[in-house]
């Protein structure tokens, strides 16, 4: 994957093939069978662009991470665990996840997310 790399210090890099091109997300990040395919788009000091392709029935166990996260879901629906609490997402609809709790989802058929990490200014 090719980056265009802003600023002097790598502060942000963005995927180029993006770039200035009008397309579909499903375009950018395809479902593989039985899989999770991602794709890194925006990778910036204080927000990550992430995108997901889940084939039905994936997971992504729990975890916890440091960071705010807005998850939109453009296609499908996902089933999220936000501390303990069943969210179901579908397509058009967003969440945002709080730092620090504990999450996970599965993909409760073919689906594509948008995570959007939101990095707290030092």
């Amino acid at each position: 994957m090719n980056f265009l790399t802003y600023e002097k210090h790598n502060i942000m890099k963005i995927d180029e093939a993006i770039l200035n091109k009008i397309g579909t997300i499903s375009e950018l990040v395809v479902t593989q069978e039985s899989g999770i395919t991602s794709r890194t788009i925006v990778n910036a000091q204080h927000t990550n662009i992430t995108l997901f392709a889940f084939d039905a029935g994936q997971t992504i166990s729990e975890h916890i991470t440091p960071y705010h996260a807005l998850v939109q879901v453009p296609q499908g629906e996902i089933e999220i665990t936000i501390g303990g609490e069943l969210n179901v997402v579908k397509s058009g609809q967003t969440i945002v996840m709080p730092k620090d709790i504990p999450h996970s989802l599965i993909a409760k058929g073919k689906s594509i997310m948008i995570l959007t990490l939101m990095k707290e200014k030092e």
